[in-house]
Protein backbone atom coordinates (compact mmCIF):
# COMPACT_ATOMS: atom_id res chain seq x y z
CA UNK A 1 0.00 0.00 0.00
CA UNK A 2 1.34 3.43 -0.89
CA UNK A 3 2.13 5.70 2.02
CA UNK A 4 -0.02 8.80 2.40
CA UNK A 5 1.45 12.27 2.69
CA UNK A 6 0.99 14.22 5.97
CA UNK A 7 -1.15 16.72 4.07
CA UNK A 8 -3.52 13.97 2.90
CA UNK A 9 -3.90 12.62 6.44
CA UNK A 10 -4.64 16.12 7.77
CA UNK A 11 -7.39 16.64 5.16
CA UNK A 12 -8.98 13.30 6.11
CA UNK A 13 -8.95 14.17 9.83
CA UNK A 14 -10.50 17.59 9.21
CA UNK A 15 -13.25 16.11 7.03
CA UNK A 16 -14.14 13.49 9.64
CA UNK A 17 -14.27 16.00 12.47
CA UNK A 18 -17.00 17.83 10.55
CA UNK A 19 -19.31 14.82 10.42
CA UNK A 20 -22.71 15.00 12.03
CA UNK A 21 -24.62 13.26 14.81
CA UNK A 22 -23.25 9.82 14.00
CA UNK A 23 -20.62 7.35 15.04
CA UNK A 24 -17.88 8.17 12.54
CA UNK A 25 -17.04 5.36 10.10
CA UNK A 26 -13.52 3.99 10.15
CA UNK A 27 -13.22 3.62 6.38
CA UNK A 28 -12.05 6.27 3.96
CA UNK A 29 -13.23 5.51 0.43
CA UNK A 30 -13.21 1.75 0.12
CA UNK A 31 -10.30 0.95 2.45
CA UNK A 32 -9.97 1.25 6.20
CA UNK A 33 -7.56 3.98 7.21
CA UNK A 34 -5.54 3.25 10.34
CA UNK A 35 -5.13 6.88 11.48
CA UNK A 36 -8.89 7.48 11.20
CA UNK A 37 -9.69 4.36 13.23
CA UNK A 38 -7.24 5.45 15.92
CA UNK A 39 -8.70 8.98 15.96
CA UNK A 40 -12.24 7.70 16.42
CA UNK A 41 -11.32 5.07 19.03
CA UNK A 42 -9.17 7.44 21.07
CA UNK A 43 -11.67 10.29 21.10
CA UNK A 44 -14.81 8.21 21.56
CA UNK A 45 -13.74 5.62 24.11
CA UNK A 46 -11.48 7.54 26.48
CA UNK A 47 -13.49 10.22 28.29
CA UNK A 48 -11.79 13.48 29.17
CA UNK A 49 -14.16 14.12 32.07
CA UNK A 50 -15.88 11.02 33.39
CA UNK A 51 -16.60 8.83 36.37
CA UNK A 52 -19.25 6.31 37.40
CA UNK A 53 -19.97 5.17 40.95
CA UNK A 54 -23.35 3.48 41.17
CA UNK A 55 -24.00 3.91 44.89
CA UNK A 56 -26.62 1.26 45.67
CA UNK A 57 -27.52 3.05 48.90
CA UNK A 58 -28.61 6.15 46.97
CA UNK A 59 -32.37 6.62 46.91
CA UNK A 60 -34.72 8.80 44.94
CA UNK A 61 -35.72 9.12 41.29
CA UNK A 62 -33.12 8.98 38.55
CA UNK A 63 -32.36 12.21 36.70
CA UNK A 64 -30.05 13.13 33.83
CA UNK A 65 -28.75 16.69 33.54
CA UNK A 66 -27.10 17.80 30.29
CA UNK A 67 -25.15 21.07 30.46
CA UNK A 68 -24.71 22.42 26.93
CA UNK A 69 -22.45 25.26 28.06
CA UNK A 70 -19.85 23.03 29.71
CA UNK A 71 -20.52 20.07 27.34
CA UNK A 72 -21.03 17.68 30.25
CA UNK A 73 -23.76 15.28 31.36
CA UNK A 74 -24.58 14.08 34.88
CA UNK A 75 -26.60 11.13 36.18
CA UNK A 76 -28.24 11.51 39.60
CA UNK A 77 -30.20 9.15 41.81
CA UNK A 78 -32.07 11.43 44.15
CA UNK A 79 -29.49 14.02 45.23
CA UNK A 80 -26.56 11.63 44.78
CA UNK A 81 -24.30 12.11 41.77
CA UNK A 82 -23.76 8.69 40.23
CA UNK A 83 -21.95 9.50 37.01
CA UNK A 84 -20.60 12.32 34.88
CA UNK A 85 -19.10 12.55 31.40
CA UNK A 86 -18.01 14.84 28.63
CA UNK A 87 -20.40 15.10 25.66
CA UNK A 88 -20.71 16.62 22.20
CA UNK A 89 -24.10 18.19 21.48
CA UNK A 90 -25.63 19.86 18.42
CA UNK A 91 -23.52 22.26 16.42
CA UNK A 92 -24.72 25.63 15.10
CA UNK A 93 -28.01 25.37 13.18
CA UNK A 94 -28.54 21.91 14.72
CA UNK A 95 -28.54 22.96 18.38
CA UNK A 96 -29.79 20.53 21.02
CA UNK A 97 -32.91 22.22 22.46
CA UNK A 98 -32.81 23.12 26.16
CA UNK A 99 -35.82 21.98 28.15
CA UNK A 100 -37.25 19.39 30.53
CA UNK A 101 -37.94 15.99 29.04
CA UNK A 102 -38.18 12.31 29.89
CA UNK A 103 -36.66 9.22 28.31
CA UNK A 104 -39.26 7.99 25.82
CA UNK A 105 -37.27 5.25 24.04
CA UNK A 106 -34.37 2.92 24.79
CA UNK A 107 -32.63 1.12 21.92
CA UNK A 108 -29.21 -0.42 22.47
CA UNK A 109 -28.73 -1.02 18.72
CA UNK A 110 -30.34 2.10 17.29
CA UNK A 111 -29.58 3.08 13.69
CA UNK A 112 -30.28 6.53 12.27
CA UNK A 113 -33.06 6.78 9.70
CA UNK A 114 -31.79 10.15 8.48
CA UNK A 115 -27.98 10.26 8.69
CA UNK A 116 -25.50 7.75 7.34
CA UNK A 117 -23.86 6.78 4.05
CA UNK A 118 -24.81 5.67 0.55
CA UNK A 119 -23.24 2.35 -0.44
CA UNK A 120 -23.15 0.39 -3.67
CA UNK A 121 -24.32 -3.22 -3.91
CA UNK A 122 -20.87 -4.44 -2.87
CA UNK A 123 -20.95 -2.41 0.33
CA UNK A 124 -18.49 0.24 -0.88
CA UNK A 125 -19.15 3.78 0.36
CA UNK A 126 -20.23 6.05 -2.48
CA UNK A 127 -21.12 9.09 -0.35
CA UNK A 128 -20.69 9.72 3.36
CA UNK A 129 -22.19 12.15 5.88
CA UNK A 130 -25.51 11.77 4.09
CA UNK A 131 -28.73 13.47 5.14
CA UNK A 132 -31.52 11.63 3.31
CA UNK A 133 -33.69 14.73 3.46
CA UNK A 134 -31.04 16.72 1.60
CA UNK A 135 -28.82 14.37 -0.42
CA UNK A 136 -30.13 12.57 -3.48
CA UNK A 137 -29.35 8.86 -3.70
CA UNK A 138 -26.82 8.06 -6.44
CA UNK A 139 -27.89 5.54 -9.07
CA UNK A 140 -27.35 1.99 -7.82
CA UNK A 141 -26.80 3.08 -4.21
CA UNK A 142 -28.69 2.24 -1.05
CA UNK A 143 -28.79 4.07 2.27
CA UNK A 144 -27.10 2.66 5.39
CA UNK A 145 -28.03 4.45 8.60
CA UNK A 146 -25.33 5.48 11.06
CA UNK A 147 -25.15 3.34 14.22
CA UNK A 148 -26.13 5.14 17.43
CA UNK A 149 -25.49 2.56 20.19
CA UNK A 150 -27.14 2.85 23.62
CA UNK A 151 -29.69 5.33 22.32
CA UNK A 152 -31.89 7.14 24.85
CA UNK A 153 -34.50 9.27 23.09
CA UNK A 154 -35.85 12.21 25.10
CA UNK A 155 -37.65 14.12 22.35
CA UNK A 156 -38.63 13.39 18.75
CA UNK A 157 -35.44 13.67 16.72
CA UNK A 158 -33.18 13.98 19.77
CA UNK A 159 -31.47 11.51 22.04
CA UNK A 160 -28.25 10.48 23.78
CA UNK A 161 -26.02 7.80 22.32
CA UNK A 162 -22.46 6.55 21.99
CA UNK A 163 -20.51 8.37 19.32
CA UNK A 164 -17.58 10.49 18.30
CA UNK A 165 -16.90 13.04 21.06
CA UNK A 166 -14.55 15.88 20.14
CA UNK A 167 -14.15 18.71 22.64
CA UNK A 168 -16.78 20.89 20.98
CA UNK A 169 -20.37 20.78 19.69
CA UNK A 170 -20.34 18.65 16.57
CA UNK A 171 -23.58 16.67 16.16
CA UNK A 172 -26.80 17.16 14.23
CA UNK A 173 -28.66 17.67 17.52
CA UNK A 174 -28.15 14.45 19.46
CA UNK A 175 -25.99 14.26 22.57
CA UNK A 176 -22.99 12.05 21.92
CA UNK A 177 -21.17 10.33 24.78
CA UNK A 178 -18.04 8.16 24.98
CA UNK A 179 -19.07 4.54 24.51
CA UNK A 180 -18.41 3.33 28.07
CA UNK A 181 -20.34 6.23 29.59
CA UNK A 182 -23.23 5.92 27.12
CA UNK A 183 -23.65 2.31 28.25
CA UNK A 184 -23.66 3.32 31.92
CA UNK A 185 -26.35 5.97 31.30
CA UNK A 186 -28.34 3.53 29.14
CA UNK A 187 -28.26 0.72 31.70
CA UNK A 188 -29.20 3.00 34.61
CA UNK A 189 -31.98 4.97 32.89
CA UNK A 190 -35.53 3.76 32.44
CA UNK A 191 -38.41 4.87 30.31
CA UNK A 192 -39.69 7.97 32.09
CA UNK A 193 -36.34 9.02 33.58
CA UNK A 194 -36.17 12.82 33.76
CA UNK A 195 -33.81 14.59 31.36
CA UNK A 196 -32.95 18.25 31.89
CA UNK A 197 -31.10 19.99 29.07
CA UNK A 198 -29.69 23.30 30.29
CA UNK A 199 -27.56 26.07 28.84
CA UNK A 200 -26.40 28.30 31.71
CA UNK A 201 -25.23 31.74 30.66
CA UNK A 202 -26.93 31.68 27.26
CA UNK A 203 -28.73 34.81 26.03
Amino acid sequence: MKSRSPGFLLLIAIALLGAGCTELPNDVGVHRHRSTAVLTRTTSHHPVFASWNDDQSATGPARIVINLTSQQAFFYRGKTLIGKTNISSGKREFETPPGKYRVIQKDAHHVSSQYGVYEDRLGRVMQRDVDVNRDSRPKGAHFVGAPMPYFLRFRDGYGMHAGFVPRYRASHGCVRMPTAMAKHFFDAAEIGTRVEVTEPGSR
